[in-house]
């Protein structure tokens, strides 16, 4: 009986502890689920609250009326964080592009490269498909023909350069500019001097990633085609990089704090906003719009269907470069938060990632176009210039080549404007309105800049381990065949001695029987 009471005593105890246990181990794991999620997305929460920081710390510091000197100090540690990217850049771009070209075959490089430029070339000639359609539906210039820039106390931004000059200083890189020169040739019949306008070169200031990009991309082929010799030359450029990501990783705890500064000192910079964006408002929208649906919709169904996966998840490991390109307005200075997070938090492959990615930031420019061919058609309605198929036309091609050398710097799509401008006959002076609101505009540009490169890089992920999976299926296909025959081979020379030799057969069959006999008498002997 006591046993019995005890027992069910036992039993009962145990039924009261086990729901106590079960909840204390729920409330633990849910803790340490907490713990691990915030420290893996530890840099994203703190790089997301500097930029609410850096709102709320603007709009405080904006009623202190502080002076130029003051905003400049001000401005400060976020100036610093643009230099740390821009230093970086340079070595980034020349050893990944390097050593990504070195570790890829000649077949493959060439291959991943087309597609990429197919990719980049579609994605950006759909963008300025978008940035027409809106602007011709939006129609941000009609009514706003008495917009006066002398009202919004903006500086005129003058252009003379011809069409044909600007696309050859793209292919010349970023650091030729052309400019002109006047100069007298002669005289006329009537005794009138004729002069003529001669272009001539000048150097801009800035860093030439496309001449870098293309430079490291031949070289990395070069030291590959020496074999041997030039494996420890791509062993020191592999290094670097990984060096290089080691910086970049520092650099990004950094992140967060600098762009709180950056954030706030463009607000406290900021003089009447209101009267720009009620008077720019209509382009403001239509390019923001042209950004979230490509970015939000054209992008990912691009990704969906040649991946099967699904790109939000995808894009859902690129909050931090998406935060640190918002905040800087510039795809370069992008690039080495992009690589880190594309392949730690995606699992993209370094090689793809390091050679892709580069490109992208200097010749992929989706957003860019957008604005572009918005700001081209505004200006059109501004001037009540009614524009035909064959303007429509020439803006979406020239918006397309254009973005390709758009630099990757905070306004680097103003410049590109005039070349559309110039291309379809409209006058660029109407060009400050765009550079005045180019800083809400371009936010949302660059955002959509790296997406696109984000998103080719995971899709030429996808491809080349597709290719790899059916290189290896033909392997192991190739040699089951081999074995195959192998077989049939062997099973064929039986046969045929069967077939052939019957009587030797036999006659082992004989000899291991008369074996066996003598081996019983043996036995038989001894016994």
């Amino acid at each position: 009986m006591e046993e019995k009471k005890s027992e069910i005593n036992g039993h009962a105890g145990h039924k009261s502890r086990l729901p106590a246990v079960s909840i204390k181990s729920e409330n633990n794991s849910f803790k340490d689920r907490l713990m691990v999620f915030f420290k893996r997305n530890l840099l994203v929460i703190l790089t997301v609250s500097g930029v609410l920081v850096g709102v709320g710390l603007g709009m405080m510091v904006r009623n202190m009326n502080l002076t130029r000197a003051q905003m400049t100090y001000f401005a400060f540690p976020g100036e610093m964080l643009l230099r740390m990217l821009k230093m970086i850049i340079l070595p980034l771009v020349v050893c990944s592009l390097i050593s990504g070209a070195a570790s890829l075959d000649t077949r493959s490089l060439g291959k991943l490269g087309g597609i990429a430029v197919s990719y980049f070339l579609v994605t950006t000639l759909i963008a300025s498909s978008i940035g027409v359609a809106l602007a011709f539906i939006i129609k941000p210039g009609v009514g706003a023909g008495a917009l006066n820039t002398n009202n919004l106390g903006l500086e005129g931004v003058s252009s003379n350069k011809e069409t044909a000059d600007s696309f050859l200083d793209l292919a010349r890189y970023y650091l030729y500019v052309t400019d002109y020169k006047t100069i007298l040739v002669g005289n006329g019949t009537n005794g009138t001097l004729n002069y003529q306008k001669v272009p001539y070169g000048t150097d801009a200031d800035g860093m030439n990633i496309l001449g870098l990009v293309l430079f490291a991309m031949v070289f990395g082929v070069a030291l590959r085609k020496l074999g041997a010799e030039g494996e420890e030359l791509i062993r020191f450029f592999n290094a670097f990089n990984e060096a290089t990501m080691v910086l970049v990783s520092w650099i990004m705890w950094y992140v967060p704090f600098g762009i709180m500064f950056l954030v706030g000192s463009k607000i406290v910079e900021m003089e009447d906003v209101v009267l720009l964006v009620t008077s720019l408002g209509k382009y403001i929208f239509a390019s923001i719009l042209g950004h979230v649906i490509h970015g939000g919709i054209v992008l990912p169904l691009i990704y969906f269907g040649f991946t099967r996966a699904n790109p939000f998840s995808f894009l859902s490991g690129l909050i931090t470069p998406f935060t640190t390109a918002f905040a800087t307005c510039s795809s370069s200075a992008t690039l080495p938060t992009m690589m880190k997070c594309v392949e730690e938090n995606n699992g993209v492959d370094k090689r793809i990632s390091r050679f892709i990615l580069p490109i992208g930031a200097t010749v992929n420019m989706d957003g860019a176009a957008i604005f572009q061919c918005v700001a081209a058609v505004f200006i059109a309605q501004l001037n009540n210039v009614e524009l035909n198929a064959g303007q429509i036309f020439t803006i979406l091609v020239t918006a397309t080549a254009s973005s390709v050398g758009a630099a990757g710097i905070p306004a680097g799509g103003i410049i590109t404007i005039a070349i559309i401008l110039e291309a379809i006959g409209l006058p660029t002076h109407d060009l400050s309105l765009m550079l005045a609101v180019d800083w809400i505009v371009d936010r949302t540009t660059t955002v959509v800049n790296v997406e696109g490169d984000a998103l080719g890089a995971g899709i030429l992920h996808h491809i080349n381990e597709q290719e790899m999976k059916k290189r290896r299926e033909r392997e192991q296909h190739q040699e089951e065949q081999e074995l195959q025959e192998v077989k049939v081979e062997v099973v064929a020379n039986v046969k045929a001695e069967e077939e052939t030799s019957p009587l030797v057969t036999h006659q082992n069959h004989g000899d291991s029987s008369s074996h066996e006999t003598l081996d019983k008498d043996g036995v038989e002997s001894v016994l």
